[in-house]
């Protein structure tokens, strides 16, 4: 950890204190309340830890001042998978549950929208307003080709007039706070972060994050975090960096690097879903600890029951995808993600991963091998967004 440096333990946005500082990114196809939750409970070091933090929260939605430090939750704010203003405002009242479903124990939570037109994104907005969200954020980062070619994402990075009236109109439209995540800039010849800072500032939103990458990169290459600080130091609301964390110290090395106030994680969250939680370690004691491969067992089994218990409709697509990404730091992984990928049901799946782990046993409790953060480049990056 570099000398003296750390995560904050809180930060706020508008009214909604987000303590640790750490931001589960928006994901699609990722980041459904299961996943949420699943990531939420992860990232608790322990029972006890997850009542004084239940506490906490309560205290806070209540108004009494109350402290959640970096030992009781690892993950402060959880972001839903962005959503088509267009089709929440069009959508029936009755079908958008599908949308904007959430559980209590979620809160903080960010809604996250994308869209073009003003006046959409502002109706879009109220409703996530009504629906119980905390906080409503504006996609401006997807580089993905089919939300770009509708000006959605990374498209309006071109257009700041339009970002402008966005803004205004979403602002005007809601009293929640109000955030926006976006890239650099289209490519390296149109930097526009720093700006379009400055005017998200001015338009009285509450905070921004910058995924330090270019819409041209995608997600190759490295994120230069030097334009997270060249936004922090051009605004006063809270900024959030994000871009190749993959560990604690990478965490902390962007805090002492760019000065931003939370850091946030997308794809390293899926391959490790105890980040969150080795990141509180890390910036409370300057240690953290690895998971053993009697953790890795009951995470997948749990994950795994989650989709079932909620009667999850593409549960078994679910398991296999997220077996692609959980297993590659379990040794004899191939192994397991090749009969997983060739189990028909639910059933067989569970009973694929109850097999493997029996006959690792007598190494269960036994030192784990290190988490494999590079397997973050390997996740299919189009839903990173």
């Amino acid at each position: 950890m570099p000398a003296g440096v750390r995560v904050p333990a809180s930060m706020t946005i508008g009214t909604v204190r987000i303590a640790p500082a750490t931001v589960l990114a928006p994901m699609a196809g990722v980041t459904d309340t299961i996943f949420r939750r699943f990531i939420r409970n992860a990232s608790l070091f322990n029972g006890e830890a997850a009542a004084a933090n239940t506490d906490a929260q309560a205290n806070l939605s209540a108004g009494v001042e109350a402290t959640i430090s970096n030992q009781q939750s690892g993950c402060g704010l959880i972001m839903t998978e962005f959503t088509s203003a267009d089709g929440l405002a069009r959508t029936r009242e009755s079908k958008r549950k599908r949308y904007l479903t959430f559980y209590d124990d979620e809160h903080p939570i960010a809604a996250q929208l994308f869209g073009s037109h003003p006046n959409t994104l502002a109706e879009a907005a109220r409703i996530v307003e009504d629906a119980g969200f905390d906080i409503v954020d504006l996609n401006l980062g997807c580089p993905a080709k089919r939300v770009v070619s509708c000006n959605g994402g990374s498209g309006l990075l071109r257009d700041l007039p339009l970002i402008a009236r966005i803004f205004e109109e979403v602002r005007a439209a809601i009293r929640i706070p109000f955030t926006v995540k976006f890239r650099m800039g289209w490519n390296d010849t149109e930097i526009v972060c720093v700006e379009l800072a400055k005017l998200a500032e001015a338009s009285g939103l509450n905070a921004v994050a910058l995924h330090a990458r270019t819409r041209e990169q995608g997600y190759s290459g490295a994120a230069r975090w030097e334009w997270i600080g060249a936004i922090k130091d051009a605004v006063k609301i809270p900024v959030i960096g994000n871009g190749d964390i993959r560990t604690p110290e990478d965490a902390c090395a962007m805090v002492a690097e760019t000065g931003c106030d939370a850091v946030m994680i997308g794809r390293a969250a899926p391959a490790n879903p105890w980040i969150f939680r080795q990141i509180a370690e890390y910036t409370a004691t300057g240690q953290y600890t690895q998971p053993t491969e009697m953790d890795r067992s009951r995470m997948i089994r749990t994950y795994f029951a989650m989709l079932i218990e909620e009667d999850h409709p593409e549960a078994t697509g679910k398991m296999k995808q997220f077996a692609s990404w959980f297993t590659h730091s379990v040794p004899g992984g191939a192994a397991l993600r090749k009969a997983i990928y060739e189990s028909k049901t639910e059933a067989a799946i569970l009973e694929t991963v109850e097999k493997f782990f029996a006959t690792r046993t007598e190494t269960m409790d036994s030192a784990a091998p290190e988490v494999i953060v590079d397997i973050a480049d390997e996740i299919a990056p189009a839903w990173a967004c």
